[in-house]
């Protein structure tokens, strides 16, 4: 049975009249209360909004503390250190989710604030019924973190969880009141700011009160591409997901054009794509960072010559060597994942996190939410690839204030400036496949809204090298074409697709069939003018 609470609550706020904006910011609170996993007020995210008719990005990313430093998690002798970027207080990035929130509700909102921030203050103080995989989850990450660093307190907030059972969370209904009645200022100031402050100078961790104070949301440009008759809208830096989603998709078009169109999910469609993500993985490695304090060359990137460039560089008879894949200018998993359309036609597609599933596994006492475990997603050396297997340089290094690179992939797609589709993905550097491919069997493919989330969806990022990790689904025959190719198959899954797709005129919704989610579609009255 999937978790509807955050989808309950959104469908509430549509029907009496809020915007997708309102929507998504009371499911974002709730989600903090009841997916913990994933949904948070500790971590942070992406927002990629669609309004009337204008495209707009809200990047709440975690940003590094001031005391955070590039060789932070280094031994004496230049090692990094295992897991210090994972658990403990200094895994954890200053959280951006409470004031992306509210930058959005001061941009777009239209409902109150506290009415929006109330469902989740009363399931957290009144508790809800635990579902089944969240108590399986949390047993076993309590195990799992039992002993790896002396801040680690997981155990204490969550251990106990049992299935079906209420569970309450007091201290995080106190710190949701102080938000729900103060806005920001109950979180990066005040009593919470002075309460994670004394809690990380007590387990010698970094971020500060003035940490918490300087902190601030951006809006910045999104990606915007055209690819075939459609507006493709995506997450920008210090996201990676938009440059490589569109990269993906246009460097596909550009083998199509010499070569016939592969069966979806043969041997020859994974392999492509397979030799696409290299190109793209390399780039994101060596060029992709917080544009704040790297030059990320986001024109050169994604430009026609250099996107045919890279294409003509695929091998579609054999694997390309891995160590053979270079950047290609001359001169760099535990998330959650919403999309929404409301009657107007304005559109959210929202990826937020605090990285691993749990986080860091601390939960900060007296405020009674996890902190997340985002300082991973940097660079801790060059060469050493982080959680997710993923490589990176000077661009993604650690330096203070510093925002981490991600691959949270919210994406928007547009024909003549209606919404056609509106995609996003949990799931670590895998995002950006679940993504791309969520358009390609829309789009290339045809697809309804659930045979798109739940089509078997393949990944591959150059390192590990030659190994393509899929959903199980493939066919006997494809799965041993790809092994004689040289390919290695890892069979675990990974995502949880959230898609809204136009078919014939109407909205479709779907949430992946293996997942937590739930999707809800509600009926508005309204003058036909002013309705999608």
């Amino acid at each position: 049975m999937p978790d509807s609470f955050s989808a309950d609550v959104a469908s509430e706020v549509l029907a009496s009249g809020g915007n997708a904006v309102d929507a998504a910011i009371a499911a974002q609170f709730v989600l903090a209360v009841t997916l913990p996993e994933a949904g948070n007020i500790g971590g942070g995210g992406f927002m990629l909004i669609h309004k009337d008719s204008e495209q707009y990005f809200l990047d709440y990313r975690e940003m590094a503390p001031a005391a955070a430093s590039r060789d932070m998690y280094l031994d004496d002798d230049g090692n990094v250190i295992p897991n210090l970027s994972l658990y403990g207080v200094l895994a954890s990035g200053v959280p951006g989710t409470v004031a992306g929130m509210w930058q959005a509700h001061q941009r777009h909102g239209t409902k109150p604030w506290a009415e929006l921030v109330e469902p989740a203050v009363k399931l957290a103080a009144g508790g809800f019924a635990v579902p089944a995989p969240l108590a399986r989850y949390a047993s076993a990450f309590a195990r799992k973190v039992e002993g790896k660093h002396p801040s680690v307190n997981f155990a204490r907030y969550f251990g106990a969880m049992e299935a079906g059972e209420r569970f309450r969370q007091p201290e995080l209904a106190a710190t949701l009141r102080r938000i729900r009645d103060q806005g920001p200022d109950g979180f990066y100031r005040g009593e919470t700011a002075k309460i994670i402050a004394t809690f990380m100078r007590k387990n010698r961790g970094l971020i500060t009160e003035a940490d918490l104070a300087a902190y601030e949301a951006k809006w910045r440009e999104p990606i915007v591409a055209h690819w075939r008759d459609l507006q493709v809208v995506s997450a920008a830096p210090p996201s990676s997901g938009g440059i490589a989603v569109v990269q993906w998709l246009k460097m596909y078009d550009r083998a199509l054009a010499a070569n016939p169109r592969p069966a979806h999910n043969s041997s020859e469609y994974l392999h492509l794509l397979a030799e696409v993500g290299k190109r793209v993985f390399a780039d994101r490695a060596e060029y992709l960072g917080d544009p704040d304090f790297y030059p990320v060359p986001v024109a050169e990137l994604l430009a026609d010559e250099y996107i045919a460039m890279r294409a003509g560089e695929l091998n579609l008879a054999a694997i390309s060597p891995t160590p053979a894949i270079q950047p290609g200018l001359q001169e760099s998993e535990e998330t959650t994942h919403f999309s929404i359309v409301d009657q107007w036609g304005n559109a959210v597609s929202n990826t937020t996190t605090i990285n691993l599933g749990f986080g860091s596994g601390v939960v900060v006492d007296g405020a009674g939410f996890l902190l997340n475990d985002e300082m991973d997603d940097f660079s801790a050396k060059p060469g050493v690839a982080n959680a997710f297997g993923a490589l990176g340089g000077e661009a993604n290094e650690v330096q203070p204030f510093k925002r981490m690179l991600s691959s949270m992939s919210p994406t928007i797609v547009l024909r003549d400036g209606n919404v056609k589709i509106v995609t996003g993905s949990p799931g670590g550097t895998t995002i950006i496949s679940s993504v791309y491919q969520s358009i390609l069997n829309a789009v290339e493919f045809g697809m309804d809204a659930q045979k798109i989330v739940d089509s078997p969806r393949f990944h591959h990022q150059l390192w590990p090298r030659d190994v393509i990790r899929h959903h199980t689904g493939l066919d006997a025959a494809t799965r041993a074409e790809l092994q004689a190719m040289g390919y290695k198959l890892d069979d675990r899954g990974f995502g949880d697709l959230q898609v809204i797709v136009e078919r014939h005129g109407q909205l479709e919704a779907a949430s992946q069939s293996s997942g937590r989610g739930a999707t809800s579609v509600i009926s508005i009255e309204c003058p036909a003018k002013h309705c999608l």
